[in-house]
């Protein structure tokens, strides 16, 4: 028999979704408009260890863009989110859906938002049997789900903090506050030309008494980091978040594809 979900967790989240919908949220501004993107990603462990290979795909037609983030595990998980949202001088989320299954997760899941309804359905399993969460909430117009880069992106670092809503599926959708505060900047290099990325740490707020507690009995999601290339065009470099609820840090970084060995002189084919 699968072991349940973990109701202690849930009871936090759910303590903490009052301060959250009180909260005031703004929408982020535009600062950087996206366009047409395929990048090549790879999630390991923290020790370097291949966990996934992924694809970063995305596409704009006017002020819409299209997000898809694609993980193929090795055990032949999938964690596979797609989001849809307004460019149009603020970041609106229109839809997101995420769907995680396979042995890497310990609760394989699907959430579907509506951001223009505020619907919410999730889809997971608990102690083996399949069910099905279905409501409606007031979405905040910073909900960040399936667009978190983008909204980094679109950061002013010298901002000291920059405080946005999140939707957790704890299975139950919970809405939560992530603070994100620059951390100063990095150095990595490219070749033989080194860069500097700003480092970005997010924190998951808990509020109320919920938020007293939980760093005490170990419940506090552990902070999750992203480093991102300033400039003209701001562009990811790599992250270290988890995943799924209670998830270790797992490492996302850019990856340049490898061709097979040839004789010097020839073509790849």
């Amino acid at each position: 028999m699968k072991q349940g979900w973990p109701v202690t967790r849930s009871a936090f989240l759910a303590c903490a979704l009052p301060l959250a919908a009180s909260l005031s949220a703004e929408p982020i501004p535009v600062r950087n408009t996206e366009g047409l993107v395929h990048g090549f990603l790879a999630l390991r462990t923290l020790d370097g260890t291949t966990l996934a290979d992924g694809d970063l795909i995305q596409v704009a037609r006017g002020d819409r863009v299209t997000t898809r983030l694609v993980f193929h595990f090795k055990d032949g998980s999938l964690h596979d989110e797609t989001a849809v949202y307004s460019q149009r001088r603020s970041l609106r989320l229109v839809r997101a859906n995420l769907v995680q299954k396979g042995p890497a997760f310990p609760h394989p899941l699907e959430v579907s938002i509506d951001g223009g309804s505020g619907r919410v359905t999730i889809h997971y399993t608990d102690d083996g049997k399949p069910k099905v969460d279905d409501e409606r909430l007031r979405l905040p117009p910073d909900l960040a789900n399936g667009m978190l880069i983008t909204v980094l992106k679109n950061l002013r670092p010298e901002v000291p903090k920059t405080t946005i809503s999140f939707l957790a599926a704890t299975p139950k959708p919970r809405l939560v506050k992530l603070e994100v505060t620059p951390a100063g900047e990095d150095s990595f290099s490219i070749g033989g030309s080194a860069r500097k990325a700003t480092h970005y740490v997010v924190k998951v707020e808990i509020g109320g008494v919920a938020g007293v507690i939980a760093p005490i009995i170990g419940k506090q999601p552990p902070d999750s980091h992203v480093w991102i290339l300033g400039g003209e065009a701001p562009a990811f470099v790599k992250s270290e978040a988890p995943l799924f609820e209670g998830g270790p840090l797992w490492r996302i970084e850019l990856v340049s594809p490898a061709w097979p060995k040839a004789a010097a002189g020839a073509e790849p084919r």
